[in-house]
């Protein structure tokens, strides 16, 4: 099966089913780029490029500090020496990190062989680690040591230098990628650490795209507050319903908001379109 087959939960192909064309248009609401600055930053995300060293809670601090806000959060904690993708949601918008734990999360991984082995043998092994997999947390790690199943979504052996292997990893949150190895390792007879490791996806959020540094977040916000150029800042803090992008979608009437923000059932005459993976009953929408 070629590598483009398999993909992370929250890229499921979906396709949104159409009850009915009617809909009303209202002056009701704005579009989430449309917002002014401050709306922005208040329900905004900013997709940071996390470097070595710092830990994922001091750029956390760090993006409060800069744009003096009373709270952010991550959607998942990266130990200080790995690298890459870090989404922050700041003030409101920190309500939706929770719903980019289940979509999925990839990473490229130096893995660092104690010996040579042959490539193919190398291939063989790395297959076997694709679907689900036991792994019990390592000695450093913030959760209980038991045993327990994590889905491997894909594993992509790139490149052979020596000792040093070059794999692409897609996989469930809470898979220990420095254990992988370890386990890959002990699999192949020779032994394994993990070298270096990068997040280049988590959910919607791309290493290709929208990715900034702390340096670039800093100067966007202070060109905003020196001179009112938003231009940088837009391109730096994201409405949060990027966020959200990865999630199955039902649209409503515009006539039934008003009851379904107060706390009303949705019923069949308030529906317009629907995606066709999201099952009666079904709250976990990531399932495999």
């Amino acid at each position: 099966m070629s590598s483009q087959s398999r993909i992370l939960p929250s890229e499921k192909k979906r396709k949104l089913l159409v009850k009915t064309d009617d809909f009303e248009i209202t002056n009701h609401g704005l579009k989430p780029e449309e917002r002014d600055v401050k709306e922005l930053i208040r329900l905004g995300v900013i997709n940071v490029d996390k470097h070595p060293n710092p830990t994922s809670q001091e750029i956390v601090a760090t993006v409060k500090r800069i744009f003096n806000l009373r709270k952010a959060g991550h959607s998942g904690t990266l130990d200080p020496a790995v690298t890459g993708i870090l989404p922050i949601a700041l003030e409101d918008a920190t309500k939706i990190t929770d719903a980019l734990l289940p979509s999925g999360k990839e990473y490229v991984c130096i893995m660092r062989l104690h010996s040579t082995v042959k490539k193919g043998d190398l291939r063989e092994v790395i297959t076997q680690y694709h679907g689900e997999i036991y792994q019990k947390p390592p000695v450093k790690s913030s959760v209980k040591r038991v045993l327990r199943t994590r889905n491997i979504y894909y594993i992509d052996l790139l490149e052979v230098d020596g000792q040093d292997v070059l794999f692409k990893v897609g996989c469930e949150k809470g898979t220990y990628i420095r254990k992988l190895c370890h386990d890959i390792g002990l699999t192949l007879g020779t032994g394994a650490h993990m070298k270096e490791l990068r997040r280049t996806k988590t959910g919607p959020f791309r290493e290709d795209e929208t990715l900034s540094s702390l340096t670039r977040v800093f100067d966007a916000y202070e060109v905003w507050k020196e001179s009112g150029d938003e231009e940088e800042l837009r391109q730096v803090v994201l409405p949060m319903e990027r966020g959200l992008a990865h999630l199955p979608k039902i649209v409503i009437r515009d006539n039934a908001i008003g009851a379904i923000c107060h706390g009303a059932s949705l019923a069949m005459p308030g529906l317009v379109k629907v995606d066709d993976i999201i099952e009666k009953d079904s709250l976990d929408l990531f399932e495999s």
